[in-house]
């Protein structure tokens, strides 16, 4: 992992959040694309229990890509995927078609928020 701020957060309780794991878990055709900053206030607070979502829902390292971006916002696939703002989570298919994306803040944490998304894509 790329991002300090995606070692899954320890104190983070799963069973509190039984839907978003198992919506996270049941999709194994999915890619989630990362893009923060270890740097970045938004991200430390975010990020940790993201990253523990997507470990308790199993979610492959293979299937997770971190993108660690400058205080300038500037790294790769920036451009490419519009990021303005972090954290930002793409999420895709394999075949590259996004599916939803998490930007920088909503009113309920990324893991709740894309997994509603993803229920509602699918």
């Amino acid at each position: 992992m790329s991002l300090e701020t995606m070692q899954p957060n320890p104190a983070w309780d799963a069973a509190s959040y039984e839907d978003a794991v198992d919506t996270l878990g049941a999709h194994d055709d999915l890619v989630y694309t990362v893009w923060g900053g270890d740097w970045c206030k938004d991200c430390r607070r975010l990020l940790p229990d993201f990253g523990a979502a997507l470990d308790a829902a199993d979610v492959p390292e293979d299937r997770i890509d971190e993108i660690a971006v400058d205080e300038d916002k500037q790294g790769p696939g920036v451009d490419e995927y519009g990021i303005e703002f972090i954290p930002t989570i793409v999420v895709e298919t394999e075949d590259g078609d996004e599916v939803t994306r998490f930007v920088e803040e909503e009113d309920v944490p990324p893991a709740i928020w894309l997994a509603e998304r993803i229920d509602d894509e699918r």
